[in-house]
This record gives structure tokens, sequence and C-alpha cells, in this order.
């Protein structure tokens, strides 16, 4: 492998020197030129200072490189890292490229004039110019095409998830359905109720309610908050209630059902807490008896608007001396209304108090709405504002006096 020198003193004659060789080991025009521009770069400073500038070249057979190196007297390491074509070596005054090429050919002295030389480097980067935008374009198209389908894909599956979740919701709501007591007929009362779970993943909670008529003709209503949320506090509340109602069938005394509840549930499941309501109302003559295990206090709204909470004392079931004391007694009157409900309603800002004083404004302020509108119209009221998320339930029950 011969090792071949060349001093030049200005860029147009490296640059024609660098052309040359490039040619006579048949680069192609395009690696020529940027191997041309590289080399006027990377000595650029140094000619233009007026030092010399020495080119040395060698081909290796063997291994099919052609080696040209760059001595430019001053630091190259600058001007090096941007150059059209990347050097394989760099040192503080020399810059060395070795690229593939063919043996010389001999014919350096036949070559075409520099203008010629240059025109084909020019149409060399043209077509390689073209050949880019035409391969981008064609990247363009296929990533528009698939962005198209993609977007087709996320259309097909955003309807997908909105049948899905059309279908989960119906089925949620067959199963909230499903929970619900049969509507009663009572001549004499009214009534009607609001649920609203805590989350939209679940029918139902922990609380629930039940009514039926007493082959007395008086009306018992259930009114249950077990504890938790989900499948697991609604199985507690559906046991408590079902408790409850065979209790009542059998005709127990309301103050005893409570403690009674406990004892029967307390072997299957020592984890049930739940607090529970109990009511009785006689539509005739309007007579209602309360019984309560820590549950908050049933509201009273008389036809004229006054309204206070009837406090029953007791203790819910799962809690220590369960039970309920002597029943709470009232009369209602027609016009009269009874709104039974759990602690969502009232503690969705986090202050028990202060939700109760909420409760008896929102109660006010729908006392001559239709019954049925009744507990969806107050639970609204009272959720403009949500601290705190829980199940809610909501029960109103007027005296009609016909």
């Amino acid at each position: 492998m011969t090792t071949r020198n060349l001093i030049c003193a200005t860029t147009a004659a490296l640059s024609r020197a660098v052309r040359a060789l490039a040619r006579e080991h048949a680069l192609d025009p395009a690696v020529r030129a940027r191997l041309v521009l590289s080399a006027a770069e990377a000595a650029g400073a140094a000619l233009r200072a007026g030092r010399e500038t020495g080119l040395t070249w060698a081909y290796d057979p063997e291994k099919g490189l052609l080696t040209v190196g760059l001595r430019a007297p001053g630091d190259t390491g600058p001007v090096a890292a941007d150059l059209p074509m990347a050097p394989d070596e760099v040192t503080e005054g020399e810059v060395v490229w070795r690229l593939p090429a063919s043996p010389p050919s001999g014919a350096a002295d036949e070559a075409p004039g520099e203008d010629a030389l240059a025109a084909e480097e020019l149409r060399a980067v043209v077509a390689a110019a073209d050949a880019l935008t035409s391969e981008h374009r064609r990247l363009k198209d296929e990533l528009a095409e698939t962005n198209s389908g993609v977007l087709a894909l996320y259309v097909q599956l955003d309807e997908r998830d909105k049948q899905l979740r059309t279908a989960h919701g119906q089925t949620l709501r067959e199963l909230e359905d499903a929970l619900r007591p049969a509507p009663i007929k009572a001549d004499g009362l009214e009534l009607a109720v609001h649920y609203e779970p805590a989350g939209t993943d679940a029918p139902t909670g922990g609380d629930l309610y039940d009514w039926f008529v007493l082959p007395d003709g008086t009306v018992h209503i259930t009114i249950v908050d077990a504890l938790g949320h989900g499948v697991t506090s609604t199985r507690s509340a559906l046991n408590v209630t079902h408790a409850v109602r065979t209790l009542a069938l059998e005709g127990h005394r309301l103050e005893s059902i409570v403690a009674r509840t406990d004892e029967i549930l307390r072997p299957f499941d020592r984890s049930v807490m739940a607090t529970v309501q109990l009511a009785r109302i006689d539509p005739a003559s309007g007579e209602l008896w309360l019984a309560n295990g820590s549950h908050p206090p049933a509201l009273l709204l008389r036809r004229d608007g006054t309204a206070r909470y009837l406090e029953a004392r007791g203790r819910g079931i799962g809690f220590p001396l369960p039970g309920s004391e002597t029943p709470l007694t009232e009369r209602l009157a027609p016009g009269d209304l009874l709104l039974l409900y759990t602690d969502g309603l009232t503690e969705s800002r986090r202050d028990p108090i202060e939700g109760e004083k909420r409760l008896i404004e929102a109660a006010h302020k729908h006392l001559q709405s239709p019954t049925e509108e009744v507990p969806g119209a107050i639970a609204e009221d009272m959720h403009t504002v949500i601290l705190h998320p829980d199940d809610t339930l909501a029960l109103a029950v007027r005296l009609t006096g016909q």
C-alpha cells in the first residue's frame, strides 16, 4: 500500500486534488461531493490564514479501502464535528476518512473538467435529495394511512366501549331493581324512595330498605345501612332486611326485632355491622311507632311547616348490647311528611349537624311537591357539594288521610 502526498496552498487546489483522487478510485459522485466539501471545510481556516495543507491518500487492495488524510495546522476538532462527511479519525491538525473504493483506474489525466465534475456531483446530490423526498412522501402517505386505520380502530373501540358500558349499566339497573321490594299500596299513605350508590361501578351498597303491609293493615318500613360499600355490604344489608321481615311477619314486638336480628345473624357472620331503623304506620289513624339501632333520626315535617327529628334510642346490629328500647310513638296528621334516610344524605359535607339543618331546609322547600318527587329532589339539594361520597337512601312517607 503506497501513500501519496500533495501540498495544497488554496482551497481550489485542494478541491481539485480531492476530486481527482476520488474519481480515480471510482467513488460515487454524491460521496465524492461530500468528501470534497468536507476537505475544503476542514482546511478552510488554515488556507485562509495562508498556511499550506497536506493531503495524503493510500489504497489498501486487500480491504478495498481508500484512506484520505488532511493535515491542516491548528485544531480541526470543532470543525470536523460538523463536516458533511463524518471523519473516521480526528487528531490535532489531522482529519482522516476511510472509504470503500475501487483500485485506481489510472484515468485521472483523462478526467473531465472541474465544471463537468462539479455538475456531475450536483446531479448526484440532487438525485439523492429527490430520492429522500420521494421516500419521505411515501412514508408520510403510509403514516397517514396508518393513522386513518388507527383512528378507525379507536372509533370502533370507543363504540364497543359505549356498548359495553350500556350493557353493564343495564345489568346494574336490573340488579338494583331486583334488590328493591315491590311497591305497596296502602290507602291513606303515599310512599316514595330515592337511592344513589357511592360509586357508579356498583348498583348498590350497604343501604337498603324494605316495606310491606302486615296482616293488621299497618305498614312496616325497614331502613338498613350496613358497614362498607359494594357487594359485600349489600349481602349484609340483605341478610338484615330478610331477618327483620321474617320476625315482623311472625308478630314480634317492634322494640325486640333489632336485638333478635342480631342473635339470628351472629352465628353465620360475626362481621356484620349495620344501623337499622324500623317504622310502623297505621294508615287509618296516622299512629307511628319507631325503633332505632344506631341510625340517624327520622325527620317529621308537619303540614304547617314545623319540623323536628324523632330520636329513638337503641344500638345497631353488631354493636354491643344491640336492640331498641321503648319505641318512640307519634301521630301523623294528613299532609304530614316523614323522611327516613341513611347518613349519606346528611354527611356528604362531613358535618352531620350541619347536614341535619340543611335537610330541614330542603324538606321545607319540597313539602308541597308530589310525594314521588320529594326524595330525589331533597337528595339533589343535599348533594350540591360532596366531600364524603357515600351510599344514599331517602324514603318519604306522607299521610293523605284518604
